[in-house]
């Protein structure tokens, strides 16, 4: 049986799909045939790439993990900013994005962790992975900024810079549920204080949100 090729970038066109999709509605709730309409993909050629829906979920997630630690890395070495208001510019930006209702936005992590955990042993282990890769990240991030001063002697993070980075985002992600509760951003306001509070870090300490990307 002939089949015509399926390129590259029709696999990223069917995850960057899913993942706008996913984003809004979950994915136990979305079926592949929704996907693949709004991706204008035929189901035949999905298969060429994905073995089952979970196959999919499990490169969704890794695809998902990868651009937003690239994100993550653009953030914290920007330019013309101290490691601390880099490292406070990113949870700034986390609060600025994730309290509306644009499924675009939406941290992936955030809409799955509770839904597919318990769903998928597969997807839960890429969960875990890229959970922790984020963390790692956060914790070089804090270490730096003590080193540079912008963090206040105060805050203590002598061999514990993974264990305060874990607290943070931990903080983050239950502000973010809680969010999506109220629907509005006080949770995550909140949590941005409590970030402050943590660090020792006064609350006007510039953001440098301006030079920022999003």
């Amino acid at each position: 049986m002939n089949m015509t090729p399926v390129t590259g970038d029709v696999r990223q066109r069917i995850l960057n799909t899913g993942q706008v999709i996913i984003g809004g509605k979950g994915f136990s709730a979305v079926g592949l045939n929704e996907i693949l309409k709004a991706a204008e993909v035929p189901k035949g050629s999905f298969y060429h790439y994905f073995s089952s829906k979970e196959a999919f979920g499990e490169a969704l997630l890794e695809d998902y993990f990868s651009g937003y630690l690239a994100q993550i890395e653009e953030r914290l070495t920007q330019s013309g900013a101290s490691h601390a208001e880099r490292f406070l510019s990113y949870w700034a930006h986390w609060r600025d994005t994730q309290h509306h209702c644009d499924p675009s936005g939406k941290c992936l992590a955030v809409k799955l962790a509770a839904e597919v955990s318990d769903l998928s042993e597969r997807m839960r282990r890429v969960l875990q992975h890229g959970t922790e890769r984020i963390i790692a990240r956060l914790a070089q991030s804090i270490e730096a900024a003590a080193a540079d001063g912008s963090l206040p002697q105060s805050v203590n993070i002598h061999g514990s810079a993974l264990e305060l980075a874990t607290t943070l985002y931990q903080l983050w992600l239950g502000a973010s549920l809680r969010a999506k509760i109220t629907r509005d951003r006080v949770p995550l306001d909140a949590a941005l204080k409590a970030t402050y509070a943590l660090l020792d870090l006064a609350p006007n300490l510039s953001l440098t949100q301006e030079r920022t990307q999003s």
